[in-house]
């Protein structure tokens, strides 16, 4: 079989319209994002562009705003329990999950609703990735 995806690009999720600060101070503050400048056209519509390492994220503003609860972006992270307590401490409840044995992750939610899973880079073998 011909694999033409090679690899993942950006995760886009929804904002409602006036929400970059607040994604500011969660994606930045809190998670340690760095924004990108859009591009001009683009910058118009809102929203707001993020990078760490080789990890983009996208925030599009949405009208009719609903926020992503099932569908979600699972990130990588260096020291979860550093994060969890950062997040803790901002007044962000991380949900603990244990469905896959071995493997230490956590479900939060952003300041919008939309659903962030968090996996421990140090649990993560190839057989969770397949």
């Amino acid at each position: 079989m011909t694999h033409f995806i090679t690899a993942q690009d950006h995760v886009q999720l929804a904002i409602p319209a006036g929400g970059e600060d607040d994604a500011d101070r969660f994606y930045v503050g809190v998670l340690g994002f760095e924004v990108v400048a859009k591009p001009e056209l683009l910058a118009r519509r809102g929203g707001r562009w993020y990078v760490s390492g080789p990890v983009h994220l996208h925030l599009g503003v949405e009208e009719d705003f609903r926020p992503a609860r099932k569908a979600h972006p699972a990130w990588r992270v260096r020291n979860l329990t550093r994060l969890r307590d950062r997040l803790v401490e901002t007044g962000f409840i991380p949900r603990e999950s244990h469905e896959i044995p071995g493997v230490i992750r956590v479900h939060v939610d952003d300041p919008f609703g939309n659903r962030l899973e968090l996996i421990d880079e140090e649990t993560v073998s190839s057989s969770t990735t397949d």
